[in-house]
């Protein structure tokens, strides 16, 4: 167990039961930025080096210098003789990453030097029984860590991946290429809100400074949330959503709509509950930008929307695009 190794540190009730989950199924891990994503990570390491002694864990991050915050963490809090850790880089010529790897436990590294000591053959992923990606949203646009999770998941005696992130998206067809990239089985979520979290975050001190909002925002802000509402009792109407409407609800209801679908449920209401869910959560994103960030983040959000309808990437995106009150509000 690795309370029984972890002598430095204590895991938190959430970060304890999000573990348990993982030993069992592949898992996307979507938590904030630092309330502890690593220690899971790191627990899922000794789990599996306990597990299947004389085996390799494999920690990707997108950049050197993260890769080596994480060994940097790893070593703070396991015992000096419990496992060789290694960084692995592009500066280390071939023939010593190839001797590094053979004599190494846990190794750290970018998907890209891993991705091309594999396609040069100097090594394989046979022996390593877990892989944990990093920032794991970046799979979709990083060749190198798709392939590598390929490779693996073909190679390894005794596959087992963690994807951990802090910003999956809200897009359900994001969620999906990651889960189906890494051979997600299970997804746990998080928020700062989430009440196993809100505990442990009591202790943070706020200064308020309290701005007032410019009226255009207010204007643009009302539109928006109008839009919103009409959504999200539209999902309440086709009984679907039978909670406060927030986006770790919508997300669980865009999932379970999913999964009706999915089992043969082909019909007219979940294929428009689905659509209204989906509108739901990205007006959701931008009354959220609208109220923290600036004038120009949300513009950027509302052009993101634009082009994912003319590109037809999303219908959602498409049925917002097209309404007249939110033409107005852009506008604005």
């Amino acid at each position: 167990m690795p309370h029984k190794v972890l002598t430095t540190i204590k895991p938190r009730k959430y970060q304890q039961e999000i573990y348990e989950t993982c030993k069992d199924k592949n898992c996307l891990v979507v938590l904030p930025t630092g309330i502890g994503k690593t220690l899971i990570g790191l627990m899922l390491t000794i789990n599996r080096q306990k597990v299947i002694p004389g085996s390799k864990c494999l920690f990707l991050a997108p950049t050197r210098p993260l890769a080596e915050q994480h060994l940097t963490y790893f070593k703070k809090h396991l015992p000096e003789l419990f496992a060789q850790l290694i960084l692995f880089t592009g500066k280390i010529n071939a023939k010593k990453r190839k001797e590094l790897w053979q004599n190494s436990d846990i190794i750290f590294s970018t998907p890209q030097c891993i991705s091309n000591d594999l396609k040069n053959n100097l090594y394989d992923l046979s022996e390593v029984s877990l892989l944990i990606e990093d920032e794991c949203h970046r799979c979709l646009k990083n060749y190198a860590y798709t392939y590598v999770a390929e490779i693996y998941k073909n190679q390894s005696k005794n596959p087992k991946i963690l994807g951990l992130t802090a910003s999956p998206g809200t897009d359900r067809k994001t969620i999906e290429q990651i889960s189906q990239n890494l051979s997600i089985e299970t997804i746990e979520l998080r928020t700062r809100d989430s009440e196993d979290v809100k505990e442990y975050l009591q202790e943070l001190e706020f200064k308020v400074i309290k701005l007032e909002f410019p009226e255009k925002f207010k204007e643009i802000t009302k539109i928006i949330k109008i839009l919103y509402s009409r959504k999200v009792q539209e999902l309440k109407n086709r009984k679907l959503l039978f909670r406060p409407a927030n986006k770790i609800s919508l997300l669980e209801t865009q999932g379970n709509i999913m999964i009706s679908i999915r089992s043969g449920k082909k019909n007219f209401n979940y294929f428009a509950g689905a659509t209204a869910c989906a509108q739901a959560i990205k007006l959701a994103h931008l009354i959220e930008l609208l109220e923290t960030q600036t004038l120009h983040t949300s513009q950027e959000y509302v052009k993101s929307l634009f082009k994912q309808a003319a590109n037809n990437q999303s219908k959602a995106a498409k049925q917002i695009a097209k309404n007249k009150e939110f033409n107005q509000a852009y506008i604005y």
